[in-house]
């Protein structure tokens, strides 16, 4: 059980719009909220809302370039000419961006001063988990990197050891390269393989800097059409391991939901459920090895309605302590809210989609896709932290 639960959260975070036909609207957010609202879930005992603060220039300057900061203020004034990532299609600019996505950072930023303080033992920013912004680039739909800003913060408190776990369907590369050359933060992503999906990155081999930091990335490629079962094989194939050899002090969670069956920018075949259990699962690792330190961060996610609200309102209730049952019927007054938009897409009933989320336990015998992409993983990655990549035990 959660003893203390932050969830930040402002209408204000709603401002983070590309507009038009963009995938990332922020509707999403607004849904997930109102849905969380609905069911209880923000009325937990142990949970509380709180409103942050965009993050200033000696948080952004953390990660990104001082003169990258000035190219996003001035973008909107100048958008043809904006440079350094910014513009159609993925990453058009908008006004107001700059304050927009330093508020996310400072959301992200606020829940690990949280976590770090001993203040919440949990703390949950869906609107987080931009991963791809790099040092003097947007990219990605990622302006800012909240994650890597809120790693770089705690390691300057003096953290020394902080585990990134990210479940996004793309690879979270910003926040990788952000720390590719710091022992002290290990990236984990598990991800659509690289060959078929955005940002093309994220094999394998690549496993941390040589000189600096070797064995500080992992990274567990997964073949096209992985569904519930299987990603869960392939992540606890890999990941309790090599977290549990790290012995994090925290441990920081990107969530993006677009490993989704019907997600319309990739190929992975979650339900909801499988999603659920993802949350899960990074619960219980922050607990067995961080004394329960966890931040959960948002991320990708673009099924508007029948996804996002309903895997985030279920991350909401999984770090609260009170998990939904799978069955728990959506409210009518939700339901009506969406068809009140406009948004041609039938929402959802319940907060299940019926997904099968058994597994079974890897074993170095078997030949399919999954297998074969969790044996690449091992091999590449465990003998780093003196696991044996062909014991199943490991």
């Amino acid at each position: 059980m959660s003893d203390s639960v932050t969830v930040v959260w402002d209408d204000a975070l709603l401002g983070y719009t590309w507009g038009g036909e963009h995938p990332m609207h922020p509707v999403r957010l607004d849904l997930t909220m109102r849905l969380a609202d609905t069911l209880g879930v923000l009325a937990g005992p142990r949970l509380s809302v709180t409103a942050p603060t965009a993050a200033g220039p000696d948080l952004l300057t953390l990660v990104h370039d001082p003169a990258y900061l000035e190219a996003v203020r001035r973008a909107p004034e100048r958008p043809d000419d904006a440079g350094h990532g910014l513009g159609p299609p993925d990453n058009p600019v908008f006004p107001g961006m700059y304050d927009a996505a330093a508020l996310i950072t400072g959301g992200s930023v606020l829940a690990a001063e949280l976590v770090s303080s001993g203040r919440a033992q949990h703390a949950v920013n869906i609107a987080g988990g931009m991963h791809h912004a790099m040092r003097g680039a947007a990219s990605g739909f990622c302006v800012f990197n909240d994650a890597a800003v809120a790693i770089a913060w705690l390691l300057g408190q003096g953290w020394e050891r902080i585990a990134y776990v990210d479940l996004d369907v793309h690879h979270g590369d910003g926040v990788q390269t952000a720390f590719y050359d710091d022992p002290r933060v290990l990236t984990v992503s598990v991800h659509q393989t690289p060959l078929t999906l955005f940002p093309g990155t994220g094999f394998p081999e690549e496993t941390g800097d040589p000189g600096k930091a070797l064995g500080s990335a992992v990274n567990l490629a997964l073949p096209n059409g992985t569904d519930d079962s299987g990603w869960l094989r392939a992540f606890h194939a890999v990941v309790p391991s090599v977290v549990r050899a790290f012995r994090p002090q925290i441990l920081v969670t990107q969530c993006g939901c677009d490993a989704h069956h019907e997600d319309p920018l990739a190929d992975l075949a979650l339900t909801v459920d499988g999603q659920r259990a993802s949350y899960r699962a990074v619960h219980d690792l922050a607990h067995e090895l961080c004394d329960g330190r966890w931040i959960a961060l948002g991320g990708g996610g673009y099924g508007l309605v029948r996804c996002v609200p309903r895997a985030w309102t279920h991350l909401i209730a999984e770090a609260g302590g009170d998990r939904l049952e799978p069955g728990t019927e959506i409210p009518q007054s939700w339901q009506d809210d969406v068809r009140g938009r406009g948004l041609r897409i039938t929402p959802p009933d319940t907060m299940t989609e019926g997904g099968y989320v058994g597994w079974s336990r890897w074993d170095p015998f078997t030949e399919n896709r999954v297998d074969q992409a969790i044996m690449r993983t091992r091999k590449a990655s465990f003998p780093y932290f003196g696991l044996d990549p062909d014991d199943p035990r490991d």
